[in-house]
């Protein structure tokens, strides 16, 4: 073993937090994280009794059983964002409506607080796309334009195009036809 090679003489601090960024990327973490931070306040707030001197202001609503149900369900999703995230689009719809009834049943939502945070980690977990393991710079479908300058003869406006001895025939490009009516189809 060569003494440049990392690995051995790591902290164990070092390679737990590699390990938490690793988790942390393949996951839509800070959805789950803003779900989880906006539940909370949503279920705490209707149970919570602020003391200002000797008064004691109860913040209790006729609805705090449907308060404590919203934000333990909204702590769910996000755990469920982080663990399960196959699931996240689902999670993420569940959470933003969870977070917009939990305007009128749940103090306006936390304080606010709690409907912004499960509104924005709803949305992070909606948004959210799995990164590409294989590594490719562009999606599947997608190919990079044909020029002059490629192998493949591009057929001029109105030229037909043939299979020939040659070999198979490259995508067509109609940038031609596509700036005469503005890139619209012909049914639009």
């Amino acid at each position: 073993m060569s003494p440049e090679s990392t690995g051995q003489n790591e902290h164990y601090l070092t390679v737990y937090r590699r390990g938490f960024r690793t988790w942390r990327g393949n996951r839509p973490f800070w959805a789950g994280l803003f779900t989880i931070l906006g539940g909370l306040p949503i279920a705490y707030f209707p149970y919570a009794n602020m003391h200002l001197g000797n008064m004691t202001i109860a913040m209790s609503t006729t609805a705090g059983a449907g308060s404590l149900i919203i934000g333990v369900l909204l702590v769910t999703l996000g755990l469920t964002m982080w663990f399960h995230h196959i699931v996240r689009v689902f999670a993420g719809v569940a959470a933003i409506l969870l977070a917009l009834i939990s305007i009128p049943v749940a103090n306006i939502g936390g304080f606010i607080v709690g409907f912004l945070f499960s509104l924005l980690g709803g949305a992070l977990s909606i948004s959210w796309a799995p990164a590409d393991v294989n590594g490719a710079e562009e999606p599947e479908g997608r190919q990079a334009p044909l020029t002059r300058d490629d192998t493949q003869r591009i057929p001029e406006q109105g030229e037909e195009s043939h299979d020939t001895a040659e070999g198979p025939r490259g995508p067509m490009l109609f940038k031609a036809a596509a700036e005469a009516d503005g890139g619209r189809h012909r049914a639009g």
